[in-house]
């Protein structure tokens, strides 16, 4: 079995002002979101829901460790006074089923039978305090009460973000290690009768009182020890060292797991303890989820750990995974159908998109060509609140700067540029859009030129209608295309009666080992040449402009707002930033 759905109702962000039932009839949830069998990562910005996602799972299902889970105040949306969690749970095998016999949901019939099991949490408060509720399941919208026995099989694996993996791997009462250990069928329902309780620990046990009888002067403790409570008694009385109690709990709580090599770092300690908590999901005689939650896996692990960790996941069968990270180190990693984005809109209204083939407009064959070329320096698009796809370097290094000079601050308004590095802006496109609602709403920006040489007039025509054609392919939902009315980036630049002049300067610059571009009246053509056979020097051209402008100190560069040649970058920055 898994966790196939979570719908959340006026649940921290995911809400709404009105009442969950409308007409005697359950309206439709604030937030719905489907999970894979296996692994699934939440990426996104800070505040975007992903705690929130993570935090409904653990309050309706509980955990295996002894923390203290309970519903507050604060989790209702905007004060309001009922909320509702809702997990939907898929391909019930029959071991599992048998846990949850009365609250089973069988849709059709005979071979094609499918058995499905709904949780409903849903909760109520009044003046500020939260009425009793129970944790229910069956296949209406109420469900009946589940037992403590079947809340039991629900429970999930639950590995906090600012986890002290060190202080949980040693000896104190209730670790986290002795959870997992009494947990895992070498132990399980083994209690004192146990070979570690009768046999290692009872001759433990017995040297150790033997040792303070006799041997290496520890017997003047004991003799000593004995004289005084004869005194105290009035009476002859002999102590005896022993240990507290021998139980296998308690054993148990004094062990201490390191590795054998005694190297432990944050690092090592946080590895070590995700790999004790599979342990308690791979327990062979456990019929219940095989669930488990991890909050920012990479926490205290430098980036190649970060890969080897989430490709061993990704390898797992039969447990699956929820996860939440802000590095794009990951995020590159994952298969890209693993992935789930958690974004806010421009107007801060949060929601989630499963990068899964059933709900994206993304194909086959663009998973696989993202799979290659998305890379960690093109992963941070999954964390972004706007996007803009450039064909090259120039354009990447550029538009920051010609960007702060029209008094938009890029890295302020959380906008990742991502060079594609040529003209495959579709693969990337369809990341951002959807088969079915919601649709995502995170603007962005394929910043392109016409590619149509000067010389190229007369077939302009014939070239815009291929241009767009492919703008009509690109252009869905948030996606816009701003195409420039020349050449190349730089041809614009030229062109520019903004920036030509500063631009003539730093080409000179650049090529002053050559003689090609100390004739004004030749530069056009020169240009022209350079572009053609491809050796203008574009990417240090672009950083030395990008210089030029950023020490204007006199500001006697001014960009004009209304430049022909600049028009579409500066279209492509506002519509980014402000999604108009």
């Amino acid at each position: 079995m898994y966790l196939s759905k979570l719908k959340l109702w006026n649940f921290r962000k995911f809400g709404s002002d009105n009442n969950l039932f409308e007409e005697n009839k359950l309206r439709n949830p604030d937030l719905e979101i489907d999970f894979t069998k296996w692994l699934n990562v939440l990426v996104g910005e800070n505040d975007s829901g992903k705690t929130a996602i993570i935090d409904a799972i653990k309050l309706i299902l509980k955990t295996h460790s002894v923390e203290w889970i309970k519903l507050e105040t604060g989790d209702f949306y905007n004060n309001t006074n009922k909320l509702r969690v809702e997990c939907r749970f898929d391909n019930l095998l029959p071991k599992e089923a048998k846990n949850f016999t009365e609250w089973l949901w069988i849709k059709g019939k005979g071979d094609t039978a499918k058995v499905y099991l709904k949780i409903v949490l849903e909760a109520q408060k009044k003046n500020d305090k939260i009425l009793p509720f129970d944790i229910k399941a069956g296949s209406d919208n109420e469900g009946h009460t589940l037992t403590a026995e079947a809340k039991e099989y629900l429970k999930t694996t639950y590995l906090k973000p600012l986890r002290d993996a060190k202080g949980e791997l040693v000896p104190k009462r209730n670790s986290r290690l002795s959870q997992i250990l009494q947990g895992h069928e070498v132990f399980k329902d083994e209690n004192d009768n146990h070979e570690l309780v009768k046999d290692v620990f009872s001759d433990f046990c017995e040297g150790i009182e033997n040792y303070f009888k006799t041997g290496n002067g520890w017997e003047k403790i004991k003799t000593d020890l004995d004289n005084f409570l004869k005194q105290f008694f009035g009476e002859e009385k002999e102590s005896t060292f022993n240990i507290t109690e021998q139980k296998l709990k308690n054993i148990l709580e004094t062990l201490k797991l390191t590795l054998e090599d005694g190297k432990m770092g944050l690092g090592s300690h946080n590895l070590l303890f995700i790999a004790s908590e599979l342990l308690n999901l791979e327990r062979k005689e456990w019929d219940g989820i095989r669930l488990g939650l991890i909050e920012e896996i990479e926490a205290h692990l430098h980036p190649q750990a970060q890969m080897r960790v989430i490709e061993s996941l990704q390898k797992q069968k039969g447990i699956q995974f929820i996860l939440t990270t802000h590095s794009p180190n990951l995020a590159s990693k994952v298969n890209l159908k693993n992935l789930i984005i958690c974004s806010n809109d421009l107007n801060g209204n949060s929601n989630t998109f499963p990068m899964g083939y059933e709900q994206t407009k993304i194909e086959e064959t663009d998973y696989k060509f993202l799979q290659k070329f998305l890379d960690v320096t093109k992963a941070n698009l999954f964390f972004a609140k706007g996007v803009i796809l450039v064909e090259w370097w120039a354009e990447e290094i550029l538009i920051p700067t010609l960007a702060k000079k029209i008094g938009i601050n890029l890295t302020e308004k959380g906008i990742s540029i991502i060079n594609v590095a040529g003209v495959s802006f579709l693969h990337y496109a369809k990341i951002f859009q959807r088969q079915h609602s919601p649709k995502m709403k995170i603007p962005v920006s394929v910043i392109t030129d016409d590619d149509i040489y000067p010389e190229m007039e007369e077939i302009k025509k014939q070239v815009q209608i291929i241009k767009n054609e492919t703008t009509m392919r690109i252009e869905n939902q948030s996606v816009k295309v701003f195409m420039g009315e020349s050449w190349t980036l730089e041809w614009a630049l030229f062109k520019s009666s903004s920036l030509s002049e500063s631009f003539k300067n730093v080409v000179k610059t650049v090529h002053s080992g050559t003689s090609e571009f100390e004739d004004d009246t030749q530069f056009e053509s020169k240009l022209i040449e350079k572009l053609k056979n491809k050796s203008l020097e574009k990417t240090k051209i672009a950083y030395q402009l990008t210089q030029t402008i950023e020490e204007d100190i006199k500001k006697e560069i001014i960009i004009n707002k209304e430049d022909e040649y600049l028009k579409y970058l500066i279209k492509a920055i506002k519509y980014t930033t402000n999604g108009n």
